[in-house]
């Protein structure tokens, strides 16, 4: 069996047994809500960000090859309304997964769709008066920034825009995990911890900043066919635009 494990952080009400569909995965189910789960995070503040933390920080020294990081739902809409697959589908999204272009790229969004994230860019530098009361968020990236990559000298000046697509799903490698010291998850953990934004609010600063984290740059936005075709083996549409270029030329 490959060397591959799903994240999820849930409710304790969320039922998360759709997992045992994916035979070739073993599966990490922290509960928020709960701090007598077997596995359970500090706190339930962050969204699934707090979780994600937790379980790296806990297995820093002894990680799998491949880590798919998602959410609770198995599928469908509009709960899972933002899973890039057919039906919404968690379950196809994870079973069709080339874990051998996770491993040569280091990082991947799950969501090849661009909307919502890519064409309204994070500007971390607005000014206050300027900022809509659901993007607040935005203004305390430069501080997740600086807790997380403090006293690497490359990553001192923080970017003036952020974007990816939505919704903090992703995998990622081993190798690009451990480029990063253990101390720096912890400061970014602390950091949410302490934090005055909201669950919904810190958690959407980590969503915009999980791709540069693990190695992308800040904006990130994928040609679309591309990256169908890169994930998930979905290459017809990718094949086809390459062709009708050919032709074009």
């Amino acid at each position: 069996m490959e060397d591959k494990v799903i994240v999820i952080g849930k409710l304790s009400s969320e039922d998360t047994s759709w997992v045992v569909e994916l035979q070739n995965w073993t599966s990490a189910i922290y509960t928020v809500d709960s701090l007598t789960a077997p596995l359970h995070t500090p706190m339930n503040k962050g969204k699934e960000g707090m979780a994600y933390l937790t379980y790296i920080i806990d297995n820093y020294h002894a990680l799998p090859r491949t880590m798919a990081f998602i959410h609770s739902h198995r599928d469908g809409y509009p709960r899972a309304w933002h899973v890039d697959y057919p039906n919404y589908s968690n379950v196809g999204s994870l079973l069709a997964l080339r874990t051998d272009f996770i491993q040569r790229q280091g990082y991947a969004n799950l969501r090849c769709i661009h909307e919502p994230g890519c064409r309204n860019p994070a500007k971390p530098f607005r000014s206050p008066e300027d900022v809509e009361p659901d993007h607040i968020y935005e203004l305390s990236l430069p501080e997740a920034w600086g807790k997380f990559f403090e006293g690497v000298e490359e990553m001192a000046e923080v970017p003036q825009e952020f974007a990816t697509a939505c919704c903090a799903q992703f995998a990622v490698s081993r190798e690009q995990v451990l480029k990063n010291d253990l101390q720096q998850y912890v400061r970014l953990r602390d950091w949410l911890i302490e934090t005055t934004l909201s669950d919904d609010m810190s958690g959407r600063v980590l969503e915009y900043l999980w791709h540069v984290i693990f190695g992308r740059p800040a904006v990130e936005c994928p040609q679309l066919e591309k990256c169908w075709c890169d994930l998930y083996g979905r290459c017809e549409l990718w094949d086809m635009q390459n062709s009708a270029e050919r032709l074009e030329t």
